[in-house]
């Protein structure tokens, strides 16, 4: 009995120990070496990554638009940034010849895609195939903002973005229309009433929060996790314009209203011929030199209330901070057909330059300077030498489309405007003293006569 018992225990210790020994390969096979990228996880053939949840759903996303020729691009800033860096891996990877998916595996909540709406061509069914191939989808419209100037056309509605979920995964297809001022605009992603506010954490979208507007990208095709799809050729200057992208229309409507009690206030063509090709040469010139501006004083006050450039104006009028003041601007407007007409001021106080155009229409840019609590920009009388000062509230750039351009004016566009004309602006006035008129300007002394020489240069 003793022997008996003996060799069931040698039996059971047996058995035991190889039981262990199985669940400590199994364990290892399974747990480990995917963890830590060891043993047979990189054995030829295996795959790392590519079952995930995002993978998935933008490999079906891609099929899909692939199969039904919808023009889409990658915009997503995070896979961009990725792909950015690791630019040369990208470019020299085929189909097929990775082993780890490194971008679209990347945890996230959507995958941001833009459509090209201009060259799509079979809007028809495809909800219904996403459908069939597992999406959710979730279409949002809204009414075309570029027909607000036209009565028959107003409230006509367009598709501005498209949410297809997969499983925990969304594609956000973000509709890119194209503007007539050569660039490519998005609308603001609205809910309405009956949309589910649970189909998706809507807050975490990257687009949408408001209508953008960016230049019109150069595309490439690449391979990214074994997927081919179209990017923007520079990557990194696409990024670069999301956090400045917010754009707002003009204000059709009330620029209707405007002209039909002031029918004498339309600018005539050949008015709006010499500023818009006076314009064009100046954001020309400006963005050669890597300059931004925006529409200031009375042409920022005619896009603003009537859409169109004020009739009696004589010039064009824009903005530039002053800390992005170049020393060869005037060279560079020279250059482009441009003569100097007068400079005053100095560039650490109250610079503002002249240039002439076309029939007596003038280019005036003014420089902004910012304190604590407002910016400013500063006037000079010549005869004089005394100095002005006009105070404005802080102001950020949003883009928007004037003269078929896609130009800045200040986002906090009301403020600005109010500052530079008070609260009857709706109203046109003639008569306007640069010295008096304004509500914001205020005396900021007089230049020595010793500098006259230097602040106030006539030509």
């Amino acid at each position: 009995m003793s022997r008996i018992n003996k060799n069931v225990v040698l039996a059971l210790l047996t058995l035991t120990s190889s039981a262990f020994l199985l669940f400590q390969l199994y364990y290892y096979k399974h747990y480990l070496s995917t963890k830590n990228g060891a043993g047979l996880s990189k054995s030829k053939g295996s795959r790392i990554g590519f079952d995930s949840t995002q993978w998935r759903a933008v490999k079906k996303f891609i099929m899909l638009t692939s199969s039904q020729n919808v023009p889409v691009f990658l915009i997503d800033p995070l896979v961009l940034e990725l792909i950015n860096k690791n630019f040369e891996q990208v470019k020299n990877t085929s189909q097929g010849s990775i082993s780890q998916c490194t971008f679209f595996c990347v945890p996230r909540d959507f995958t941001a895609f833009a459509l090209q709406y201009h060259l799509w061509k079979n809007e028809e069914g495809w909800f219904r195939i996403a459908e069939n191939m597992g999406f959710q989808c979730l279409k949002i419209e809204s009414k075309d903002p570029r027909l607000d100037g036209i009565d028959s056309l107003s409230g006509t509605e367009i598709p501005l973005h498209y949410i297809c979920k997969l499983a925990t995964h969304a594609i956000h297809l973000v509709v890119f229309h194209e503007r007539s001022g050569n660039y490519l605009w998005h609308g603001h992603l609205r809910l309405k009433e009956h949309i589910d506010r649970k189909f998706v954490p809507f807050r975490k979208l990257q687009f949408g929060r408001y209508p953008g507007a960016f230049d019109r990208p150069e595309l490439q095709q690449v391979t990214v996790d074994g997927l081919e799809v179209l990017i923007p050729k520079d990557p990194m200057h696409f990024v670069e314009e999301i956090p400045h992208s917010r754009f707002i229309e003009c204000r059709y409507k009330e620029a209707r209203a405007f002209f039909q009690v002031r029918d004498n206030q339309m600018c005539t063509c050949k008015l709006k011929k010499i500023a818009k090709e006076l314009l064009q040469l100046a954001a020309k010139t400006l963005n050669k030199l890597g300059v931004p501006f925006w529409l200031s004083s009375g042409t920022c006050l005619g896009w603003y209330r009537q859409c169109n450039i004020i009739p009696y104006s004589k010039d064009v009028d824009l903005g530039i901070f002053i800390q992005d003041y170049k020393s060869d601007i005037i060279l560079a407007f020279q250059d482009a057909g441009l003569p100097l007409k007068h400079k005053f001021g100095k560039v650490e106080d109250s610079l503002e330059l002249s240039f002439q155009g076309k029939d007596d229409v003038k280019l005036d840019i003014f420089f902004f300077y910012e304190e604590t609590d407002h910016m400013w920009n500063g006037g000079t009388q010549a005869k004089t030498g005394k100095k002005f000062k006009y105070l404005f509230p802080k102001f950020t750039l949003c883009w928007t489309e004037f003269v078929d351009m896609k130009v800045h004016v200040p986002c906090e566009t009301l403020e600005y405007i109010e500052a530079n004309y008070g609260k009857t602006w709706k109203i046109p006035v003639k008569m306007w003293d640069w010295k008096r008129s304004p509500p914001n300007v205020q005396p900021n002394g007089i230049w020595p006569i010793s500098e006259w020489d230097e602040v106030i240069q006539l030509y």
